[in-house]
């Protein structure tokens, strides 16, 4: 009765804007599709569009084959590649999701090694630093996330891969430089640069400068690690940023890393899949990579 041609036509209408777009994109007539739906309906007993003048309108039930269209496409797209692959002698695509602007440079020292020892399987990273990524979990558009913040659901599975401190980057010639760590009040005076999410997912903001009420004097955004420890490094503000990363980038350019607070500020990089794949294989040796990685 409900066909995946039936979904496809619902999601290219709502995509496209009309029905006869959505032919082209299908490769269908107009005639055709109009034909096909209108089955659907007879036998649902129940419309899927109201039609308002030359436009449509999704009926509530088509509201809800939208939705099932938009969760269930992308899944039988990935299927479909998958088995493929399989049917091809290929392994597979892992694709890596990233909720970490900083964990890029640490993914780059495990794809190497691993691409190596994994000759048949591809990889591909998705750099939506903003993104759902529960969401791209769940609907299948990646295969593994990676994220500082976990958020445990149903379904899907977290391993922390290693350990590591969130710290107050500044220049050389700084006062903060010669402090074992520094107070949420000393940043009032202070640029604090950070990559471009919001402060409710900075653990600058949340684990040190909101509990204390303080808000930097000014808040910058900058994309490219590279450019903003430039920027430090000048004296153009201060930056939070992993430990490991900010050693490296000490050797490279005059900045120092400093303690946030007396106790520091510990967090852990988690890998996510979907409960249903975590005894692939493949997917289990890139989390094995992960863990053996030095930063």
């Amino acid at each position: 009765m409900l066909e995946r041609i039936h979904l496809s036509i619902v999601q290219q209408v709502e995509n496209q804007g009309s029905l006869t777009a959505a032919a082209g994109v299908l490769n269908l007539t107009q005639s055709a599709l109009s034909h096909s739906m209108k089955k659907l309906e007879q036998q649902l007993g129940t419309d899927v569009w109201l039609r308002e003048g030359r436009s449509l309108r999704l009926t509530q039930a088509g509201q809800y084959l939208l939705a099932v269209a938009n969760r269930v496409l992308p899944q039988l797209d990935q299927a479909e590649s998958t088995l493929r692959q399989f049917a091809q002698g290929e392994r597979g695509t892992l694709r890596i999701g990233m909720e970490c602007h900083p964990c890029y440079q640490w993914l780059l020292k495990i794809v190497s090694p691993y691409l190596s020892a994994w000759p048949d399987v591809d990889v591909d990273v998705k750099q939506k630093f903003q993104f759902g990524g529960i969401g791209a979990l769940f609907g299948y558009e990646i295969d593994l996330l990676v994220t500082p913040d976990p958020l445990h659901k149903p379904g899907l599975h977290f391993e922390p891969v290693f350990d590591y401190e969130q710290v107050l980057v500044v220049a050389g010639n700084h006062a903060f430089a010669q402090q074992a760590h520094v107070k949420p009040a000393q940043l009032v005076s202070e640029t604090l640069i950070t990559y471009p999410v919001s402060p409710e997912r900075l653990d600058v903001y949340t684990q040190f400068l909101a509990p204390a009420g303080i808000a930097p004097r000014r808040h910058k955004t900058i994309e490219t690690t590279d450019i903003m420890l430039q920027m430090v490094a000048s004296g153009r503000g201060v930056a939070a940023l992993p430990r490991w990363l900010a050693l490296e980038y000490a050797e490279k350019m005059d900045v120092v890393p400093v303690q946030l607070g007396r106790h520091g500020i510990a967090k852990q990089i988690h890998l996510g899949t979907r409960e249903q794949d975590r005894d692939t294989d493949y997917l289990q040796a890139f989390i094995q990579f992960a863990r053996n990685a030095q930063v």
